[in-house]
């Protein structure tokens, strides 16, 4: 089986599982979708979420952040991890989105990308899943599963990204991204599926014997 072979399979089985796909990630408008992948480097989507239940009611705008300052936002997502690097970049985040764009989360990769704080998976995140703009935003987990269904044997996010593109119209990237997400949840976890368990890793590979090692991100 090749990789176009396998892709196929991947996308069958991903439609099937999970034929809707909710954001993960709550949020009010796409502002605090920003600031809720943001929150969510090194950090579950579910403590974000538990985090920002009680702040997005009261605080959804860039300027509610300015006006709060870093450390009352410090003390607002203290339970997240490396909250005080994260605090730092809300505050200036806000800042520069109400300084230079009345408020309003840019809507290309380019504008988005020299935000404080704001990575290329990040940008890709709110681009796919706030404007629907066809995106594929890749982080070590969806890195970690590409290797072990041999869709990329790439040495990092930016490569396995490029491969995923190839392989799959763009028009399913965006729902694909977040099955893979949840695929990966449920059946294909690190430290249990090891590439030779579930229905995946079996029908792309059902000769693999042994553990997958998988090259990090």
């Amino acid at each position: 089986m090749n990789e176009i072979q396998r892709a196929k399979v991947v996308l069958k089985i991903l439609n099937k599982t999970y034929p809707k796909t909710p954001i993960p990630l709550k949020h009010k408008n796409i502002f605090t979708l920003l600031i809720s992948v943001l929150l969510s480097a090194q950090c579950t989507d579910i403590n974000v979420n538990n985090v920002t239940k009680d702040i997005y009611p009261k605080y959804y705008k860039p300027a509610h952040f300015v006006k709060l300052g870093r450390k009352k936002i410090e003390k607002l997502i203290r339970s997240i991890g490396i909250f005080r690097i994260k605090a730092k970049s809300v505050y200036n985040l806000s800042k520069t989105l109400t300084e230079k764009y009345k408020g309003k989360v840019p809507k290309t990769f380019e504008e988005l990308e020299q935000l404080p704080g704001v990575g290329h998976k990040t940008a890709s995140v709110v681009m796919s899943q706030g404007f629907g703009y066809p995106a594929f935003p890749v982080d070590t987990h969806i890195h970690r599963l590409a290797q072990r269904w041999g869709l990329t044997n790439g040495k990092d996010v930016v490569q396995t990204e490029k491969d995923l593109k190839r392989l799959f119209p763009k028009k399913y990237w965006n729902k694909l991204h977040l099955q893979i997400i949840y695929y990966g949840r449920e059946f294909c976890k690190a430290r249990e599926c090891y590439g030779i368990t579930c229905k995946i890793c079996t029908s792309c590979y059902p000769n693999r014997k042994k553990p997958i090692k998988t090259k990090k991100a």
